[in-house]
């Protein structure tokens, strides 16, 4: 089945009212794109992301008029609205379409991430295989490549891992593949807890991994402690974050932006030595050793 797809560009007081009109007005679905290049975080559960300009993308069934939608949503907002665009979309297999996008990588010349189809059996390295789903994080962001190419570069034969804000579990699943004895992956999100168990279902190594809501975390201590979230949490769970690192353990911190490397620095450094951030594009990777 083919599909109209009418796209246009507005604030982010109006996107919400405009996205609710297209519904109204018989839109199968509504997304939001950033119309710029600004930043992307990943949104708290039941939050949604709306940039100061925003891509308001509305999918129309073939019997629809994209010329009467798009006079309708004018008569509607008298003002606001800017670049129009138009395109019908051929139907096609809408569940594997990102595999044009996303291609097999390999981090620290270890250890591979690849889709479903494409994995590389390269001898001295091992194979992650990972798909695009329910959560964030499938190492094409520089904040988890950061922490994979981490986890890639140090031995961890039997190491205890924990992953704090897990997302996909990729890095869960990465540190059990490339040695680690067990890893223990934390997050608020429910869907990411699946998806977690559902990753590392696919890589076997599901009775290796275990997977917790932070209400019922027990803290305890581990020899690797990673944290890919945000700046802002970091600073704030610095107490409770660097109390789950054993001593002499490593301790990796991603998702921050490089210009607030010295803010997250100084919140952990009364209990990790830390090197120097490490860099990619417009993020870094702080990492360190737990004092004695």
């Amino acid at each position: 089945m083919a599909w109209h797809q009418l796209s246009v560009t507005t604030n982010e007081n109006t996107a919400p009212e405009l996205a609710d009109y297209f519904s109204e007005i018989g839109a199968v679905s509504v997304t939001y794109m950033d119309a710029e290049d600004q930043p992307v975080y990943e949104p708290l559960p039941g939050e949604t992301i709306i940039w100061p300009n925003t891509r308001v993308i509305a999918l129309f069934e073939l019997e629809s008029d994209p010329e009467q939608v798009k006079t309708w949503v004018n008569e509607q907002f008298n003002s606001g609205l800017s670049q129009w665009t138009y395109e019908r979309l051929e139907d096609q297999a809408w569940e594997r379409s990102w595999m044009d996008y996303y291609q097999p990588m390999k981090f620290a010349d270890r250890l591979w991430v690849c889709p479903t189809g494409q994995e590389q059996l390269e001898p001295g390295t091992v194979c992650l295989t990972l798909d695009p789903g329910l959560a964030f994080g499938t190492g094409t962001h520089p904040t988890t490549a950061l922490c994979l190419e981490w986890l890639a570069s140090h031995d961890l034969t039997d190491k205890v891992v924990i992953d704090y804000g897990c997302g996909s579990g990729i890095l869960a699943v990465a540190a059990v593949l490339l040695g680690a004895r067990e890893a223990h992956a934390i997050d608020i999100d429910p869907q990411a807890l699946t998806a977690t168990e559902e990753n590392a279902r696919k890589n076997h190594i599901l009775e290796r991994i275990t997977c917790y809501l932070p209400d019922n975390f027990a803290p305890f201590q581990a020899d690797v402690v990673l944290a890919n979230i945000l700046a802002k949490p970091l600073i704030d769970l610095s107490p409770a974050i660097s109390g789950l690192v054993a001593p002499a353990g490593c301790l990796v911190l991603s998702g921050i932006l490089n210009e607030q490397a010295p803010s997250v620095a100084e919140a952990y450094n009364p209990w990790i030595d830390l090197g120097p951030p490490v860099q990619q594009e417009d993020w870094c990777r702080l990492d360190g050793i737990k004092k004695a």
